[in-house]
């Protein structure tokens, strides 16, 4: 008897038969899919507040956060003693640059090239044992997939099948093809070692490349990135900020990091660097004196510093005139005591916050005006909007700031785990912070969602249009607005640092949630809002630097909620004692992982360096997990559901094969 289906039921199946035009093609893809849904969920890598740390990033991407050794120890603890282990792991971390090592010393020996193989044909093996073989080979390199899928066809085989295997060995050599075929073997562990990767905010600022760090996010397939407050700083420049565009340079001046915007970005300073000259050439910069460590210090000229701070003061008299329009332009952000310049007594070299007077440090603006301090002088005008047009004309900034807005979010929900790089904005009192935007009152969720839509209008809608402007503006805000979600702070008191002596001034309260996150409770409820409940669900936060070195533990809530913020930044490390956090999320357990400071490449490569990893597993799953217990899980049991009733409407004769 045939099936009944709704007509909007067969037109779907219909649909769906172009895909599977019969019984066999059906009935293979749900066999397949059953097989998947049966396998143990790949592992997730999470990692935060990169801050342009390339080299660092690159080494605990190329090592998984330490799950590449430890696989190579799970597999070789009995045959390989620590130094071949070390060796091992530094090969598949860095490939070519350890063949060529190799070969310069005259080790890249037939039998070194034998063994070595041999390793890692084994290690492919185990670290493909969690996917299907049709997966594994979908995401082998193009280059010898063939040969490495007999080979690991034929590894562990004895008689007949081990000849065969020594056999390609044997001709991989002979051709001078070994070192080509091992670049590919190192990159396929690697890739079947992580299956997802989160990068949890703030891949821009602070360290040199950022640009390099996107570069390689761009290669990496399986990827998501939750926008941090220095993301948006970096999308809103490149989509027409001049606020924003201001203050990227105030920023990369101040921490010397030019290389990102000129080397990486393409983005000339002369404009800045002329005005500055001009305007500022007898004027007071002392307070504007660029941080420089190390061999920075004597790097540069007494005459290059002074240019550096002259351009510094520029552009951030230039940000805190702009600063000032958009909160006079916006009352609902509630910026007003950010409002400085107007509080300044030019005679007296003073300024009042908040009810009290201070001495300033510098009173010396040759470019504002006491009656209408927020107005920009014609040459200032034309400066930023110089820059303004740079930064929408850098093809490379462009194409990193869509990648962001293809790959990124404010938040995601993914396997039970609640993703976010700052804070739910909250009261004291443990209740959802409500803020009055967008002509309605919003909280939680709800004001996540709306703060999403909104910073993409700035990218999506037309330029030049109130739409358009207003969205701008608003990432602005995500940057540095009072209880922002990316920014979690009361205030960003650039102004005090630069002006005013008194440290107090500087204190930037944190949003209560930093401090009601250590409530199981409280985690639980942030939880329900975005729709997770169970004992497997966690927050994952960033932004915050854990400060190790004092004994705080990234685990909070009673395990609940994470923080990871990575730590690469050398400008962070101070804080936190260590070089942060990184998570890893297997099939069997949730491992949080301390990274020290990394080494540099060269001592990774001539001394196989590794980054110390101490590893923390803080829960461990009752079963394994399954690929059905995931998100993937859900929408596999869906299409195995809709290929079941179009296999039912074939045999039953609703529908008519049109093929096998």
């Amino acid at each position: 008897m045939k099936q009944n289906f709704t007509p909007e039921r067969l037109r779907y199946l219909r649909l769906l038969s172009k895909d599977f035009p019969g019984v066999s093609s059906a009935g293979s893809e749900i066999i397949k899919l059953q097989t998947i849904l049966n396998l143990p969920k790949g592992t997730e890598h999470f990692m935060s507040d990169i801050h342009g740390e390339y080299e660092a990033f690159e080494h605990i991407l190329n090592s998984c956060s330490g799950e590449v050794k430890e696989k190579i120890h799970d597999l070789f603890a009995e045959t390989l003693g620590s130094e071949e282990i070390n060796n091992l792991a530094t090969l598949i971390y860095y490939p070519s640059q350890k063949l060529a090592m190799l070969a310069d010393a005259g080790e890249d020996t037939e039998e070194w090239f034998r063994r070595t193989i041999a390793c890692l044909v084994r290690l492919y093996h185990f670290v493909s044992l969690k996917h299907t073989r049709r997966e594994v080979r979908r995401r082998m390199s193009p280059e010898y997939p063939e040969v490495i899928d007999e080979l690991l066809h034929l590894q562990g085989g004895d008689g007949a099948r081990q000849e065969q295997y020594e056999s390609i060995v044997d001709s991989i050599i002979r051709i001078g093809q070994a070192p080509r075929v091992i670049l590919a073997i190192c990159a396929g562990i690697k890739d079947l070692a992580v299956d997802y990767l989160h990068i949890v905010g703030d891949i821009f600022d602070r360290g040199p490349r950022a640009d390099i760090v996107m570069d390689r996010l761009m290669e990496i397939p399986q990827v998501d990135i939750q926008w941090g407050n220095h993301d948006v700083l970096w999308m809103g420049a490149a989509c027409g900020s001049r606020t924003l565009v201001a203050t990227v340079l105030s920023n990369s001046i101040h921490y010397n990091n030019l290389d990102v915007i000129e080397t990486g970005y393409g983005i000339s300073l002369r404009p800045l660097a002329v005005f500055a000259d001009e305007v500022y050439k007898d004027h007071d910069t002392h307070c504007f004196e660029v941080k420089l460590t190390g061999e920075d210090a004597d790097r540069y000229t007494e005459k290059e510093k002074l240019q550096s701070a002259r351009m510094y003061k520029a552009i951030t008299i230039i940000l805190f005139k702009l600063e000032g329009q958009k909160i006079l332009r916006h009352p609902e952000f509630s910026m007003e005591d950010r409002l400085l310049l107007d509080k300044i007594d030019y005679e007296k070299h003073c300024v009042n916050i908040g009810g009290k007077t201070y001495s300033l440090e510098d009173w010396d603006f040759p470019t504002v005006d006491p009656k209408d301090p927020y107005t920009l002088t014609p040459e200032e005008d034309e400066v930023i909007n110089q820059l303004r047009e740079s930064f929408r004309h850098s093809v490379k900034i462009q194409e990193h700031v869509h990648y962001l807005y293809a790959k990124g979010s404010l938040y995601k929900v993914f396997n039970g785990n609640l993703l976010f790089h700052g804070c739910v904005p909250m009261t004291k009192e443990g209740k959802l912070m409500s803020f009055s935007m967008g002509g309605k009152e919003r909280s939680g969720r709800e004001f996540m969602d709306y703060a999403d839509r909104t910073a993409r209008k700035a990218y999506f809608d037309k330029r030049g249009s109130l739409e358009h402007r207003e969205s701008i503006d608003f990432l602005w805000w995500l940057w540095t607005g009072k209880d922002s979600p990316l920014f979690g702070r009361n205030k960003m008191a650039t102004f005090e640092r630069r002006f005013i002596r008194e440290e107090s001034t500087w204190k930037e309260d944190k949003n209560p949630y930093y401090t009601l996150y250590e409530q199981a409770e409280i985690c639980d409820m942030v939880l329900k809002e975005f729709g997770l409940e169970g004992s497997h669900c966690h927050i994952v936060n960033g932004h915050v630097p854990v400060k190790a070195g004092k004994g705080e533990s990234p685990v909070k809530g009673g395990g609940k909620l994470l923080v990871i913020d990575g730590g690469l930044s050398k400008a962070y490390q101070p804080t936190s004692g260590i070089a942060g956090y990184t998570l890893m999320f297997t099939s069997r357990n949730l491992r949080i992982v301390a990274h020290q400071p990394f080494s540099g490449l060269t001592r990774v490569l001539e001394e196989n360096d590794d980054i110390i990893n101490d590893s923390l597993i803080f829960e461990v799953l009752e079963q394994r997990m399954r690929v059905s217990q995931c998100d993937e899980g859900i929408e596999l049991r869906q299409r195995v559901e809709d290929l079941t009733d179009l296999l039912e409407a074939y045999m039953s004769g609703a529908l008519a094969e049109t093929g096998r």
